[in-house]
């Protein structure tokens, strides 16, 4: 069942939660017990979401924003029990914000749909609700798998993500890209981290960053940035520097040399279209009858 108490897991971090709060009850100042919602965005994600819901299951309740998807998906997540809402795309940032308003409780967890939240995790958030939390929102290392491994070198690694927040301090802010949590107090950090399957293989990795290189370079091109030579000769040597040196992408041999120059490569992508797109803000549709 999607929706459950909080009451499964027991760990040592459990337990010296039950302890605190056994001694605010002896003094009177036992906190509410906080519940929380679980939020996922999906567009045909069949191949993820029953996994994706599984590892939050302990959630309070688990709601699933679906923008058409054609592959099965909302079957899969009302068969796991999860709340399923059908919205027409409006972005990433609206799509989540939507979601943690459709949300019964104030507390959201929110998941991708290629990610999993693991026991670990599960019980270090709840001991977190059930304690009180000192902050408004958490942030979340994210560990991703990716051409046989988990890596933990690169910039993939440790790619911090704000995932667990109350609402009514914290919402999504952000435009094409790099959308993230912004809350109007203190932000924590979480010891455990969210499990990502973000590709299938180096063709699926490049496919998106084709995709998301021209997003980031439309959200640079609005926000006044400009590209010149010396960003396209600059910068991607310099990220390659960054991933395989100083984020020790040398420790993971080849594969760590491969994503090195993936990253520079979109960073190369990204500064190019750019370029591109100070030139022509439009794209521009070639006149069959003008080529020879």
């Amino acid at each position: 069942r999607a929706t459950t108490s909080f009451g499964r897991l027991s760990t040592s971090s459990d337990r010296s939660s039950t302890s605190t709060r056994c001694r605010k009850l002896r003094s009177g100042k036992i906190p509410p017990v906080l519940r929380l919602s679980a939020t996922i965005i999906t567009l045909n994600e069949a191949e993820h979401i029953g996994a994706a819901i599984d590892s939050v299951a302990w959630a309070d309740e688990i709601v699933v924003v679906d923008s058409g998807s054609t592959d099965g998906t909302t079957e899969v997540a009302r068969a796991r029990g999860a709340t399923v809402l059908t919205r027409e795309w409006s972005g990433y940032v609206d799509q989540k914000n939507f979601a943690a308003e459709r949300a019964s409780h104030d507390w959201i967890f929110s998941l991708d749909a290629d990610e999993r939240a693991t026991p670990a995790l599960a019980a270090e958030i709840r001991a977190v609700l059930t304690a009180g939390p000192t902050a408004h929102a958490y942030r979340i290392a994210r560990v991703t798998f990716h051409l046989g491994r988990w890596l933990r070198t690169t910039d993939f690694y440790p790619d911090s993500q704000t995932r667990l927040y109350d609402r009514r301090a914290a919402r999504w802010r952000g435009k094409h890209v790099h959308e993230s949590v912004t809350a109007d107090g203190p932000i924590g950090q979480l010891s455990e981290e969210i499990q990502h399957y973000s590709y299938r293989d180096l063709r699926d990795h490049l496919d998106r960053i084709n995709h998301y290189t021209s997003l980031a370079a439309r959200q640079m091109h609005e926000a006044g940035r400009r590209a010149g030579l010396l960003d396209l000769l600059v910068h991607p040597p310099a990220a390659f520097l960054r991933n395989f040196v100083l984020r020790r992408g040398f420790l993971d041999g080849e594969v760590g040399l491969t994503l090195s120059l993936v990253n520079a490569y979109a960073v190369f992508v990204k500064f190019a279209k750019l370029w591109e797109l100070q030139r022509s803000p439009e794209p521009r549709v070639p006149n069959p009858e003008s080529t020879g």
